[in-house]
């Protein structure tokens, strides 16, 4: 294990000479061979990257991406084989990351687009429909509990992150404001849908999420916001197909 710790630290780091006992057919040193393949996999972990974060890559410029790409895989080694699962340090990273500090948005940039890639990738559900909280009786209805599809996700920004998101991937997006955002995804059929909540939905939705009951859900986000629109909110669930099952105690 510990020449498998070795031999991927200089795989991963230009810096390091290649593995010892590494050999060519004829038994010389494989330096130029290894140097190579160190190069090919550098080169297709930074493209997994700037794939994963299109918009991130284009916030700090395509040059210093690469070269910023080059630092986060020699500290985070991908732990799976499948890239489209690489990148789940980028927030952290961007975080403790000192060049992009000026960009404080940046880390939930970050999360935004991984919360984009695993909504496209997780698994089919069926979605209960809306009749079915029109029919409940008011005090079973307040009780009850909410279980989501597999593809849903809150991300909470005290950043406008999805206005940001829009002006890097959508023709004609307006400028971001200067707000907050509370940003569900959802995935009502084959892409995520991003939609930006209003004041007191991203409370709302994140306390039944916790497991929270319907009725506690709503005190916590009228607490917040004593107009809270909760049929936008539940509109925007239910277009999203987010909404999978209703437990009552």
């Amino acid at each position: 294990m510990g020449g498998q710790t070795a031999f991927t630290r200089a795989l991963l780091d230009p810096a390091l000479a290649a593995p010892e006992g590494l050999v060519n057919p004829d038994g010389a040193p494989a330096t130029k061979r290894f140097d190579v393949y160190r190069n090919n996999v550098a080169v297709s972990l930074i493209e997994a990257l700037e794939t994963g974060f299109p918009v991130i890559c284009k916030l700090v410029g395509e040059a210093f991406f690469k070269a910023m790409a080059g630092i986060y895989l020699r500290r985070f080694p991908p732990t799976s084989q499948l890239m489209m699962f690489y990148g789940q340090d980028m927030p952290a990273f961007l975080t403790g990351f000192e060049p992009v500090q000026h960009l404080q948005y940046l880390p939930d940039v970050a999360r935004l687009e991984l919360a984009l890639r695993a909504c496209y990738h997780a698994a089919d559900a069926t979605p209960i429909a809306p009749e079915t909280l029109q029919d409940m009786p008011a005090d079973r209805l307040m009780a009850a509990r909410f279980e989501f599809a597999p593809a849903m996700a809150l991300i909470r920004s005290r950043w406008p992150v999805h206005g940001i998101w829009r002006m890097n991937m959508e023709d004609g997006a307006p400028q971001p404001g200067n707000a907050g955002e509370n940003v569900l995804l959802t995935r009502p059929e084959y892409d995520p849908q991003l939609t930006t909540l209003a004041p007191g939905g991203g409370t709302f939705v994140a306390a039944l999420m916790n497991g929270k009951a319907f009725g506690e859900s709503l005190d916590a986000a009228t607490a917040q916001v004593p107009d809270f629109d909760l049929t936008a909110t539940l509109g925007v669930l239910f277009a999203g197909a987010a909404i999978t099952r209703l437990n009552e105690d």
